[in-house]
């Protein structure tokens, strides 16, 4: 070379190394260039798994979180319906758990994918998902919150069915003697009405009857006091519905007492009749005649004569009770003798005192008084020894259990009051 230096291939040599270096340079620029490219791409995918996993991280917590206010949610229920429906909801929502699981798995595997491509190119991720708090962890945990709920709630709704069952036992239980015992007591009611009404046989086949009628009555009270207990236990067990029966503990309660009630009172009606059939000296035909005559009257059939009906019965009877000044005076007096207490009803027993009072001959006090006095030889006493001498022995009898002890100063010991023993039977006397 004309510009040949001394030491040419030293140069060319240095020359030769440069543009090899050079070329080096280039060539890790490039695989620079695609090396960042590349990690520009792996921090994409980075990204939008991050972005997928918020998507359903989301609904995913809410529904866990949703999960988890429903299995401890505190129910009240009032029936067997109500616990079966919410059991049977409880085990659709077992029936999803599985379905869940694969949603809890997939979630999770898009986060593995993350570490899985961040390790493999050697990637630092810096932090967490910037899309959504939801941490894997958070979501494991309530996963095993929602895993842990299930079985305690699957026992509770069945300590609620076994007390539900309990108290629907508890209900038939009552119901299935209530429905037994409300007609019962009906029935008897009724019967004790017709008893009275009817007059079959004479007031002592009637008494009889009644008294047969109380003594089972009284046999039944057992049935009653079980119901009772029956009762207690649902109250006990706060119920307060029974839809297999109508009937309820007051109910029948009441209709008990009226029962006993009614059929005491019957028994002493009978009773009094039969002391004023015996004092008045009624025939049994004519005690006949004032019930029939009182029953046809009794529209209502109350057992007891209206003011009204009393007024019917009494101008059948010929009484001159029409509405005119007189009539309605002398009906006022009338009601004045029968229903002293201003019931405004006249009672079976006040009717035939009433009938009997009406009927009897008023002299029959006075007579038996005198035909007592002959008897005691004019003296205002009589002795037992005279009663025996004098009456055939059972009505002898009848008269010494019933006269009073003479009480005037003229008497003897043993002296009996023959006076007030008359006048007892038979009405006021003039003498």
């Amino acid at each position: 070379s004309e510009l040949d230096y001394y030491d040419s291939p030293s140069v060319n040599e240095r020359c030769q190394k440069i543009c090899e270096q050079w070329d080096v340079l280039g060539s890790l620029t490039q695989s620079r260039r695609e090396a960042l490219e590349r990690t520009a791409k792996q921090l994409e995918s980075i990204d939008e798994l991050y972005l997928e996993y918020a998507k359903r991280a989301a609904p995913f917590n809410n529904w866990m979180e949703g999960a988890m206010e429903d299995l401890q949610d505190m129910f009240i229920v009032h029936n067997i319906e109500e616990i079966q429906g919410l059991i049977t909801a409880h085990e659709q929502f077992k029936s999803t758990l599985p379905e869940a699981n694969k949603e809890r798995e997939a979630i999770q595997a898009i986060q593995a994918e993350v570490q899985k491509i961040a390790q493999y190119n050697g990637i630092k991720l810096a932090g967490n998902n910037p899309y959504t708090t939801i941490t894997p962890k958070s979501i494991d945990s309530k996963w095993e919150k929602v895993q842990q709920l299930v079985p305690q709630r699957d026992q509770a709704l069945q300590e609620e069915l076994t007390r539900q069952q309990s108290n629907d036992h508890l209900r038939r239980q009552f119901a299935n003697q209530a429905n037994m015992i409300g007609p019962w007591i009906q029935n008897k009611m009724e019967e004790i009405g017709r008893i009275s009404i009817e007059m079959n046989g004479t007031l002592e086949d009637q008494l009889a009857h009644l008294s047969q009628y109380e003594q089972s009555i009284i046999e039944y009270k057992p049935n009653i006091d079980q119901l009772e207990g029956d009762h207690q236990l649902i109250q006990e067990a706060l119920i307060f519905d029974n839809k297999y029966t109508t009937y309820t503990m007051e109910h029948l309660r009441v209709g008990w007492e009226q029962l006993l009630t009614t059929i005491a009172r019957t028994i002493n009606e009978i009773e009094n009749q039969i002391l004023t059939r015996d004092a008045k000296g009624i025939s049994q035909e004519q005690l006949h005649e004032y019930r029939a005559s009182f029953n046809h009257f009794d529209r209502d059939h109350s057992g007891v004569l209206q003011a009204e009906e009393f007024k019917a019965c009494l101008i059948s009877l010929g009484y001159d009770v029409e509405n005119d000044k007189q009539g309605d005076a002398e009906f006022t007096r009338i009601m004045g003798i029968v229903d002293p207490n201003n019931s405004g009803a006249v009672t079976f027993q006040a009717f035939i005192d009433f009938m009997s009072r009406e009927t009897t001959d008023t002299d029959t006090a006075d007579q038996v008084i005198a035909s007592f006095k002959i008897l005691a030889g004019d003296k205002n006493y009589i002795t037992a020894e005279e009663l025996r001498r004098e009456l055939p022995p059972d009505q002898a009898e009848y008269c010494i259990a019933r006269m009073a002890p003479y009480a005037g100063p003229d008497g003897v010991p043993g002296a009996l009051d023959y006076m007030s023993f008359s006048t007892a039977l038979y009405g006021e006397s003039d003498l």
